[in-house]
């Protein structure tokens, strides 16, 4: 099996850089990786302390987030080294005041892998969720370097629980702790004799709890919203904008305004989600106050602010499971007391389905359902307000899985 692997590394390294040439994405990661060993060698000296910090993308680094402002606070003469393997994080936080070196993963080969453990020697490394690359790990183990993962999620589909899966298996023994979402989870590992995990609960929890900390006010949003309800749509994809255009084009509610913030911002897809609106609709980057104040439907075509703008929301929609990218991030609505509807794949996600059961979350599978729930939600403010005071309850009842790892990690140092 590690035969097959790094073949299949070695296999990917070529191809990505065929890929590169037909999709900017690809090519942002292809180029960000030939520059690591050097930031690396300008950033840190042989002298320095440091911690490495690990995310997949954009929504790990989100939910480490709240774990990596601790340690930075808890260890501030540590440099930290944070790296991504999608361009989508990187590109987006490799200004992050949370680490002093940002940059890409290099591919898993064992070269790669050895290099990069000798130019950070970390103290301590964190991944998180399920972002777990086995030469990286195994060199780790190896130098007998301290490295846990946080916020796992494991299914028995995994290869790690498999009669094949060795290999993999053996890197997450690299772990000298998993910190688990669930119960679940734990039991897994446990059935292949790993038995230095414990359930912390998910540190998403504690990060969207910190954004009723901070000031979520958006005057934009007071004058396009004015006394009308609003349902904003965070993170959506063609599949649920599908349903959701054909709502607005058709709906006769005259209190009710919309919020779009597409997960793709490229002009070529904000240009199709706006041509498929029949009301009046205008573009963030566009507006003006006179605008704003008569737009039945804003189109946020921007980063950042998606967070803020769900306080605003009286209904949420998040994008994601309507087709089979994945659910996007149901806690940070959740968190300001706000119904969620969602589309049908969720299965992949324990929030989304203890909301569905606790009643203050709605999944759809059709434009008949969906408007009945919005029509639903409008019509009744009881049920609006009952539903979201249960998701914010959901929220405040699951904080506490930072405490419960930094309270771990000071054994360490």
């Amino acid at each position: 099996m590690k035969i097959i692997y790094n073949i299949g590394i070695i296999t990917a390294k070529y191809l990505l850089k065929i890929v590169a040439l037909f999709n900017s994405k690809i090519k942002l990661g292809v180029l960000g990786r030939k520059e690591t060993f050097k930031i690396l060698d300008n950033s840190l000296q042989p002298s320095d302390k440091t911690l490495w910090f690990h995310c997949a993308s954009l929504g790990e680094y989100e939910q480490g987030l709240p774990v990596f402002s601790a340690l930075r606070n808890l260890y501030p003469k540590h440099k930290i080294v944070l790296t991504f393997f999608s361009p989508s994080g990187y590109e987006i936080r490799k200004n992050t005041p949370v680490a002093d070196v940002v940059t890409y993963l290099p591919l898993d080969t064992p070269g790669n892998a050895k290099r990069f453990i000798t130019q950070v020697n970390p103290e301590l490394s964190v991944f998180v969720k399920y972002d777990i690359w086995p030469n990286f790990l195994l060199e780790l183990k190896k130098r007998d370097l301290n490295a846990i993962l946080i916020s796992a999620l494991f299914r028995k589909q995994q290869s790690y629980f498999k009669f094949y899966g060795g290999f993999m298996r053996q890197a997450l023994f690299g772990f000298k702790h998993v910190f688990t979402q669930n119960e679940a989870s734990k039991l897994l590992l446990e059935s292949i004799n790993y038995t230095n995990v414990s359930i912390s609960g998910d540190t998403r929890f504690d990060r969207v709890s910190n954004q009723l900390k901070t000031d979520n006010t958006l005057p934009f949003i007071e004058t396009f919203k004015q006394d009308n309800l609003c349902l904003v749509a965070g993170s959506t994809w063609p599949e649920d904008e599908v349903y959701l255009t054909a709502y607005i084009n058709t709906t006769e509610h005259k209190n009710l305004k919309f919020i779009i913030a597409p997960h793709n911002i490229k002009s070529q897809q904000i240009n199709q989600l706006k041509s498929g609106l029949q009301v009046k609709s205008i573009l963030y980057s566009e507006m003006d106050a006179q605008s704003l104040a008569s737009a039945k439907v804003l189109i946020i075509d921007t980063i950042g602010l998606l967070t803020k703008i769900y306080n605003y929301a009286d209904i949420a929609y998040v994008g994601g499971a309507a087709g089979t990218t994945g659910l996007h991030n149901t806690l940070e609505p959740a968190v300001f007391g706000v119904p969620i509807i969602i589309g049908k794949h969720y299965e992949k996600f324990p929030e989304a389905q203890y909301m569905i059961t606790n009643k203050s979350m709605f999944s759809i599978s059709s434009q008949t359902e969906l408007n009945s729930i919005i029509d639903l939600l409008i019509s009744d403010s009881n049920l609006r307000a009952q539903t979201g005071k249960a998701n914010a309850e959901f929220i405040k009842n699951n904080q506490g899985a930072v405490i419960h790892i930094t309270n771990f990690l000071r054994k360490y140092f």
